[in-house]
């Protein structure tokens, strides 16, 4: 009995010193680089928010923070290697909308986007647009390209950032609500599939505003629409999905920054407080709303809770699509 009492107490005094140290662990944190594992292909939406982002936190923190890029399978590769790394706050994982579908799709999957990881913040959200290749497409409108569709089924390939992420699924909503049969090529990110539309290689990819908004600018692709309730402040010649006679096509994507679970919580807090002011910074306002986004403020329990919820809500998606992986 004396021995439990002795062990209970000891474990009570190295809990205390726990607590007691994590603020003083966040002080010294960081004191080499940082890295951030982006689970696409250079070049997609998520390196479009991940990049600026760790450059602005590199001179916030006087530490390097690197991008990691490591694709495959619709984003779970680089999110199963992040949800194993050292919980010592030098390992982040930038994920995404498509890490809140995968459980419905991957029914083997060796993490938990929830339970593996600790939500840190929202990044950004920027909405999808349905964007083609100008050469491969006449379709000026929405309204041509559904036509087109209807007349010459299975005609259009469409690709997306992979099996399972919001690019796939937008492109099978618009199926759905069009009637129209296309078919889907996946690709190892939003970046690979962006290159192959552009020189052509595929005509169509239902993408997310963040890797798209600069060939529409260089108008190496001509947007059709934008699946948000209301236009887009960095294109507003564009319609919405609802104008151009789409009313109820609406799909967003979202970024986030996740840490693996165990990560000390006080380093979390000060990741929290770095993105918010990261966040604030004129260039990086500039940009997000230059890729269709603005610029949230969801952090911690509040971002938690807004995943869950976005898990349920694919789950449903899924389910009602009948979505299969290729």
């Amino acid at each position: 009995m004396r021995q439990k009492t002795l062990r209970y107490a000891i474990l009570t005094v190295l809990a205390g010193l726990s607590i007691a140290a994590n603020p003083a662990q966040a002080q010294t944190w960081p004191d080499k680089p940082i890295t951030f594992v982006v689970p696409f292909a250079a070049g997609g939406g998520t390196d479009a928010f991940a990049r600026p982002l760790a450059a602005q936190l590199d001179s916030q923190l006087g530490k390097r923070v690197l991008i990691e890029n490591r694709a495959g399978a619709g984003g779970t590769v680089g999110a199963s290697a992040a949800s194993k790394a050292a919980p010592d706050g030098y390992t982040f994982f930038m994920g995404a909308a498509h890490h809140a579908i995968a459980p419905s799709l991957y029914p083997n999957l060796d993490y938990d986007i929830e339970k593996d990881f600790v939500a840190v913040a929202l990044i950004a959200r920027p909405p999808q647009v349905i964007v083609v290749n100008p050469d491969k497409v006449a379709a000026k409108t929405l309204a041509e390209f559904i036509a087109f569709n209807k007349a010459n089924p299975g005609q259009l390939n469409y690709g997306s950032a992979g099996a399972g992420t919001t690019h796939h699924l937008a492109g099978e909503l618009f199926k759905i609500l069009t009637k129209t049969n296309l078919q889907h090529v996946p690709y190892r990110g939003a970046g690979p599939a962006m290159q192959d539309l552009i020189a052509g290689h595929v005509p169509v990819v239902f993408d997310g505003m963040g890797s798209s908004a600069a060939p529409i600018r260089a108008g190496q692709l001509r947007a059709l629409a934008v699946a948000a309730p209301k236009r887009v402040a960095a294109f507003p010649d564009l319609p919405t999905a609802k104008e151009a006679g789409l009313p109820d096509y609406e799909v967003a994507t979202w970024y986030g920054l996740f840490a693996p679970k165990n990560t000390p919580p006080a380093i979390v807090e000060r990741m929290i407080k770095e993105l918010q002011q990261a966040m604030q910074v004129a260039a990086i306002k500039e940009a997000w709303e230059r890729n269709g986004s603005d610029v949230p403020d969801v952090t911690g329990p509040a971002f938690a809770t807004m995943v869950s919820a976005e898990v349920v809500r694919w789950r449903k998606v899924v389910k009602e699509a009948n979505v299969k992986l290729d």
